[in-house]
């Protein structure tokens, strides 16, 4: 309750000081690794729009549903005819569906970031206790966490089936395995180049649109080269071509280590030491998007 306290003034005007319990916060302090915790997790759920109005539920859910369905569909189909083979293998799923994978980032990479950006919040988060690296942290981890459960899920729905057709439990877990890394690989890179976009413009809108259309138009590019390399009698070139688009380049690696088959033009994914490269381009892409967000936010949070 507020309590006055008149003060008499020389002039004889009476001033009055009110106390309004306002009291310093005595619980305890939980620290950096909480607030980074909490904002991981905070931004994993906005991935879906979880904790958010029903419209921005929309379409993470329906993405996540058209990555799902198909799965499901090969499932029944596999069961009904007892096949011995799913029709499309767990590393080619992702390269199958990539449109719609790349569809999420974009609507997802701008709202981790975007609003921060736009309604200046961000040096709020700075001013303590944590740092810009624990912001960084956070946000990357979420988007390619959401990206992960996007892309490993029908994975998921895909094992389980090939189980319940009782196709060989071995060879099943193993190339599941082997699906699991590939999307990761791909959860990590894909989630660094949409975060690293998204956070040099505060409007939505255009993120989005420039996330689409890096993905989008390098992916047409280097496919295209890769003919033209490919019908020239180039077929050397190929792999190489290959680093300069972020799906192209997770085929390469799982071609060469993950036991994918490989879409590039002739159906010749890269040799061992061409896979060495696109993993070694694959993980310095992951780390120069991890550096140019904290260069980015080190600037944003003065």
């Amino acid at each position: 309750m507020a309590v006055e306290h008149p003060l008499a003034t020389p002039t004889g005007d009476q001033s009055r000081i009110h106390d309004i319990g306002y009291r310093g916060y005595d619980g305890p302090r939980l620290g950096r690794s909480y607030a980074r915790r909490s904002l991981y997790s905070q931004s994993l759920r906005g991935a879906y729009g979880l904790g958010r109005s029903v419209k921005s539920k929309v379409l993470p859910m329906l993405l996540f549903a058209v990555m799902c369905v198909p799965a499901a569909i090969m499932v029944a189909v596999a069961v009904v005819t007892k096949a011995h083979e799913l029709p499309v293998s767990y590393t080619r799923y992702a390269i199958v569906t990539q449109a719609v994978i790349s569809l999420y980032v974009a609507s997802q990479a701008p709202q981790a970031v975007s609003r921060d950006l736009r309604f200046k919040t961000v040096p709020l988060y700075f001013s303590r206790p944590i740092e810009t690296a624990d912001y960084v942290r956070a946000k990357f981890a979420a988007l390619a966490s959401a990206l992960f459960i996007l892309t490993g899920a029908p994975l998921l729905v895909m094992y389980v089936g090939a189980l319940l057709s009782k196709m060989d439990f071995a060879h099943q877990t193993k190339e599941f395995a082997q699906g699991l890394v590939s999307v990761a690989l791909l959860s990590l890179l894909f989630a660094g180049i949409g975060l690293v976009i998204a956070a040099f413009t505060p409007r939505r809108g255009f993120g989005i649109a420039a996330v689409i259309a890096v993905l989008t138009i390098s992916y047409g590019a280097v496919s295209t080269l890769q003919a033209i390399a490919d019908t020239q009698g180039s077929g050397s070139a190929v792999p190489w071509i290959g680093l300069f688009s972020p799906i192209t380049l997770i085929d390469g690696v799982q071609s060469a280590f993950l036991g994918g088959s490989s879409a590039y033009p002739g159906g010749t994914g890269p040799s061992a030491g061409q896979g060495v490269a696109h993993v070694l381009f694959v993980l310095g892409l992951i780390a120069a998007c991890y550096g140019l967000l904290v260069r980015r936010y080190r600037k944003v949070g003065l």
